[in-house]
């Protein structure tokens, strides 16, 4: 009699266990889910932001066309890619292709004086502290849901339902380094 209650207790707990992770992996995804949402919402505002910025910097430096249509590729590439590790190396192409313009805005003073450019210079810096914080984010939550993922019990969970580890939104060794503008 005794054992059957110590059978029923184990298959209980097993049960209330399993329930547990499911739901922490169902949560978990959804953070994952919301957060790379977080991250498209900022990579959207600065693709519409970019025509802007190449037209008035079209404006000023005409001789510039090369570095204006690799930002203008860079940014169709970013725009189409599909998965997030394609995501993010079109995100570092972009990145380093606007550093360039930037960087190409030192020789035109009439360029860096324009209150326009200086506007969109702002407002693109300020996207970008937001994609880096909503990258932060989206990382943090997918090491989470991997931990999940890999640890034991939950590795079993994992693999009876179907939950697989998600890839993070890094950056590119290329990315951390100086921008060079040939003249």
């Amino acid at each position: 009699m005794t054992l059957g209650y110590i059978i029923i207790g184990l298959i209980i707990l097993l049960f209330l266990m399993l329930i547990y992770y499911y739901n922490k992996f169902v949560k978990l995804k959804n953070q994952v889910d919301e957060s790379w949402s977080g991250i498209d919402v900022q990579l959207k505002r600065r693709y519409d932001l970019i025509p802007n910025l190449v037209e008035t910097v079209k404006e000023y430096a005409k001789h510039e066309k090369e570095t204006l249509e690799n930002v203008v590729k860079a940014r169709n590439m970013a725009m189409n890619a599909k998965n997030v590790e394609e995501k993010a190396q079109a995100e570092n192409m972009l990145t380093g292709a606007l550093k360039t313009i930037f960087a190409l805005a030192e020789n035109y003073p009439d360029l860096k004086a324009n209150k326009n450019f200086l506007n969109l210079q702002n407002t693109l810096s300020e996207i970008e502290d937001n994609i880096q914080n909503a990258r932060r984010y989206y990382n943090a939550v997918v090491r989470d849901y991997n931990i999940l993922c890999e640890a034991f019990p939950s590795v079993i969970i994992a693999n009876m339902f179907g939950f697989k580890k998600r890839e993070f939104f890094e950056i590119e060794e290329a990315e951390r380094k100086n921008v060079k503008v040939k003249f």
